[in-house]
């Protein structure tokens, strides 16, 4: 592992620590309180840190073949919400096996199939294996949802480990691996939303879209936007290529949208009627509840990068 990945880790670590730390004094503080939820997500945060650690630590093989996982779990909740046909059985085999085959691409650095496999190919064959089927009702919205689905959870997840593929590029501190890029964007999606959700505690007053997701708030948004640019702005000389308005940028990006993939995610599951999509992560819900922020970040970061600096 790179000296400065080591560095950022212990950070992380130093962070989890303390928060292990406030958690438990407040429990022998305020023992009639429930900080169950609170203690179940920093449980969690350790486990997801530990998995990122050794992903990033061995044969970029292994980072690719969590993140292909990481999206056949977010694929698999989301159909397991979507209501769906028992004729689209098949398409449904068909979709699974378009993930390795979107993370060969990967694999190989092809970026040309990359980039369109799933929304040209995939978006085109599909919906003719449904018409094999010859059930026309309710055609258009199981076309529609499960192409969604494989964008989201697949397509725009495949954006974070192609990062890994990209080559090294020259920084203000030595080269800049793709390790370093995957660290720079989970750990500011991830902060962005703890940070949105901090100051939206403290401030929040107005609410953004009271419809799609109540505790979103104005003021958490602009907290958030400040904590992530900041960070960004701070980590991008020695994990990333940025200029300083680079780094601004993209920290921007990345709060916005991060934002944005968010209550997305929070729209669709407002629409099938539940507060969760599943219960894989204890105190967060399932995989797809902490990948929301990441179909779009991780689709919009990469792009950035790549038009900018390859």
């Amino acid at each position: 592992m790179h000296g400065v990945l080591a560095y950022a880790f212990g950070g992380i670590l130093a962070l989890l620590v303390v928060a292990s730390a406030i958690t438990a004094a407040l429990i022998r503080r305020y023992p009639a309180r429930s900080y169950t939820s609170v203690r179940l997500r920093i449980q969690t945060w350790w486990w997801l840190a530990g998995l990122l650690f050794l992903a990033l630590s061995f044969d970029p093989l292994v980072a690719l073949g969590l993140t292909a996982f990481v999206s056949y779990l977010g694929f698999k909740e989301f159909v397991s919400l979507v209501p769906t046909r028992p004729t689209d059985n098949p398409t449904l085999l068909l979709a699974y096996l378009a993930i390795p085959v979107q993370y060969l691409w990967v694999h190989m650095a092809w970026y040309g199939m990359f980039i369109i496999f799933i929304p040209v190919y995939v978006f085109l064959l599909l919906p003719l294996r449904m018409v094999v089927a010859g059930e026309t009702k309710g055609f258009l919205r199981a076309a529609g949802t499960l192409h969604w689905g494989l964008m989201t959870t697949v397509f725009s997840i495949s954006h974070l480990a192609y990062l890994l593929a990209l080559p090294a590029h020259a920084g203000t501190h030595g080269p800049i691996s793709g390790e370093m890029l995957v660290f720079y964007l989970l750990v500011l999606t991830q902060l962005n939303d703890v940070a949105q959700f901090l100051w939206g505690k403290l401030l929040g007053r107005r609410a953004i879209a009271p419809r799609v997701s109540p505790n979103k708030t104005l003021e958490g948004l602009l907290g958030g936007v400040l904590t992530t640019t900041l960070l960004a702005w701070l980590l991008a000389p020695w994990l990333t290529p940025f200029s300083p308005l680079d780094a601004v940028l993209a920290g921007g990006l990345i709060s916005l949208f991060g934002f944005t993939g968010d209550v997305v995610i929070s729209a669709i599951k407002r629409d099938i009627g539940v507060k969760d999509s599943g219960h894989l992560l204890p105190g967060h819900g399932g995989a797809l509840d902490r990948l929301d922020s990441l179909t779009y970040t991780a689709p919009l970061f990469f792009h950035f990068i790549y038009y900018f600096y390859y």
